[in-house]
């Protein structure tokens, strides 16, 4: 399940921006839970690390017209994907860079970070924290949602069952969704680049695979380009894959609640403030 930066680059970064509409639906609520809490936040220069396809940065700047957010990524296709729908907001911009290396200035310099499940996927987290707490101005406030353990995300392990072979067991330190689900090892990682007053909540949602009257077929559709079962059907062959992708298809049957599939995730969102 490991899914690196030059992946993110890739193919990786091509398929969430050809699918940003189905990816921004899947974490509808938790994204409304983020808009939520910003609230407890006062700033006027936002980063939104990891920015994708750019529902939070947009959300932001469309609620917030004195704010400008400035959103980072490192796959061309998202933050392409990303211009084109912020075209029409003035305090909005994005740019293709890694957050481990942005570098501010005086006109950009947050006071407000902001990150949907883009952190994840650092080479190093505490250079990258540290990076981030350097370019950002004094007090400023880190706010970003990241997955808690695999075995508390069916939207994942329930996937996992219908595979041939037991998926490889994740290892905890390398990139990838799961890489800050331990909180002390997030603790450590923010404390060493220079945050403090760090808090955990923890959020369930469901993770929203499919809608409308063809809820099913969108489920289905979405599970063979996005997440695990998209990486193992690539992997299948034969009749071995046709059997796979019929119990995906099962899978999605079941979790159909009145015209929509969704299946539990499980999330912290992380605060913290810069250290003085």
């Amino acid at each position: 399940m490991l899914v690196d930066k030059s992946e993110w680059q890739g193919k990786s970064g091509e398929t969430w921006a050809a699918e940003w509409r189905r990816t921004d639906r899947s974490f509808t609520r938790l994204t409304e839970r983020l808009l939520q809490r910003t609230r407890e936040f006062t700033f006027r220069k936002v980063l939104d690390v990891g920015c994708g396809a750019g529902e939070l940065s947009l959300a932001i700047a469309r609620g917030r017209r004195d704010v400008t957010v400035t959103g980072v990524d490192v796959s061309p296709k998202l933050i392409e994907a990303a211009t084109e729908r912020g075209s029409h907001l003035g305090n909005v911009r994005f740019i293709l860079a890694d957050a481990a290396e942005w570098a501010s200035d005086h006109a950009t310099a947050p006071d407000f970070l902001i990150s949907r499940h883009g952190v994840m996927f650092f080479g190093d987290p505490p250079a990258a924290f540290a990076n981030l707490a350097r370019q950002a101005q004094k007090d400023a406030g880190l706010m970003f949602s990241c997955f808690r353990d695999v075995s508390e995300n069916p939207f994942f392990t329930e996937v996992g069952k219908l595979l041939p072979e037991a998926p490889p067991p994740i290892d905890a330190a390398a990139p990838g969704p799961f890489a800050f689900a331990d909180k002390d090892r997030v603790t450590s990682i923010l404390s060493a680049g220079g945050w403090t007053d760090i808090a955990f909540e923890a959020v369930d949602f469901p993770m929203i695979a499919g809608a409308g009257e063809n809820a099913v077929e969108d489920a289905f559709a979405y599970f063979c380009r996005i997440g695990p079962a998209a990486r193992a059907s690539a992997e299948l062959e034969g009749e071995e894959k046709d059997r796979f992708l019929s119990r995906v298809h099962a899978l999605c049957e079941r979790h159909d609640h009145d015209g929509i599939v969704a299946l539990p995730a499980a999330a912290w969102i992380v605060t913290a403030k810069k250290a003085s």
